[in-house]
């Protein structure tokens, strides 16, 4: 896989780290939100799963990835039109992280072969 699309798919995984971290309460004060924080956890841990897969190159791991990232777009799709805290600050971040998702997506639906050499 290319190492572009690695990066996204790194990116990404971070992306809910970093807001399952804030509705923790361990990055924002006041923004803490306990079934936001678990749901951005598992959706994170999805990704990795994704990513971790892409890495060991099987037979099967564009299918985990694309299972991964379809998990996490619908699930913050889902998020964002109305299940879950509503604050500006939300808004904005599932913008910023369904942007990525369906770049990534995208790329995977065009990208069917192999790279070279992994064949």
């Amino acid at each position: 896989m290319h190492s572009a699309f690695l990066i996204l798919f790194l990116i990404e995984t971070c992306l809910y780290a970093l807001a399952s971290l804030a509705h923790a309460g361990f990055i924002l004060e006041d923004h803490e939100h306990r079934q936001a924080m678990i749901a951005e956890a598992v959706t994170a841990a999805a990704l990795l799963l994704g990513l971790i897969s892409l890495v060991l190159y099987r037979p099967w791991s564009r299918a985990a990835a694309i299972s991964a990232q379809s998990f996490a777009l619908l699930g913050t799709f889902t998020i964002a039109v109305g299940i879950g805290p509503q604050t500006t600050l939300d808004y904005i971040t599932h913008a910023a992280m369904i942007l990525p998702l369906v770049t990534g997506l995208t790329w995977l639906a065009r990208d069917r072969h192999p790279p070279p050499g992994r064949r």
